[in-house]
Formats: C-alpha cells, structure tokens, sequence
C-alpha cells in the first residue's frame, strides 16, 4: 500500500501527460486497418511472463490484477471498463484494434506508443486475451 502511494503521482502524471484524446475533445477514430493488423509475435512462455509484468506495472492500476475491470483507480477517475475474463468482452475485436487501442490510447487511457516496444504491445495483446480463458 505505501509503495502504491509513492509510485501512484508519478505515474499518474506521466499517463496523464501523455494521454492522447483532451477532456472534451471528440476520440480519436480508430483507422479502418486497425482490424487488419496480425500479431506477428509468437507467444512464449517467456514472452507472456514479460508481458504480465507490463500489465501489472501499466495495466492493472486501472483494468485490475486479473482484469476485471475493478482497479484501484476505477472509482476515483469514475471509469467503466470492460471486464475481460469475461470471454465476450473482447470477442468481436480483432487482434488489431486491441493492439491500436493499446499503443494509440483510448479516452483517458494513455498511449503505451513511446514508452513500449511494439512486440511487447503484441504481447500485452496476447496475455489480454488470454485473462478470459482462466
């Protein structure tokens, strides 16, 4: 908890300052190609291990430790997010969009673009889906 309250200013500062989209400005429009993007990167066991370690320092703040969506800022910056170990959560996003979504940003979520390799964005897409199958 202490360490939560050292690390949590900072990094919410960052995330804040780098947040694509402006209160009030209309979202940015997801590209038609988004949905075509692959994920070119084989899961590994190792890959997966780095990825749930990105989650866990980017992620689970907001998105939860198990992805719910019930983190611990959730309440505080009045966000409704999607619970994804539900499997229906993301079934009609394509591997693409998750991946855009995740580098771009999305409403007050912040862009990882700059900040994380896009392999370890494909990754993040990977161990994502993979919350729903636990």
């Amino acid at each position: 908890m202490i360490r939560l309250l050292f690390a949590l200013p900072p990094a919410l500062f960052f995330a804040m300052a780098l947040a694509q989209d402006q209160p009030g400005a209309p979202p940015t429009p997801m590209p038609a190609d988004a949905a075509t993007l692959v994920n070119p990167v084989t899961p590994t066991a190792q890959s997966q291990v780095h990825a749930k370690t990105l989650y866990g320092i980017d992620c689970a703040m907001c998105h939860g430790a198990n992805g719910d969506g019930k983190g611990d800022l959730v309440a505080d910056m009045q966000l409704t997010l999607k619970d994804l170990t539900d499997p229906a959560s993301l079934a009609n996003m394509k591997d693409g969009e998750i991946f855009y979504i995740i580098k771009n940003g999305k409403g007050k979520m912040p862009p990882e673009a700059g900040r994380t390799k896009d392999n370890d964005i494909w990754s993040l897409v990977t161990y994502v889906r993979s919350l729903s199958k636990k």
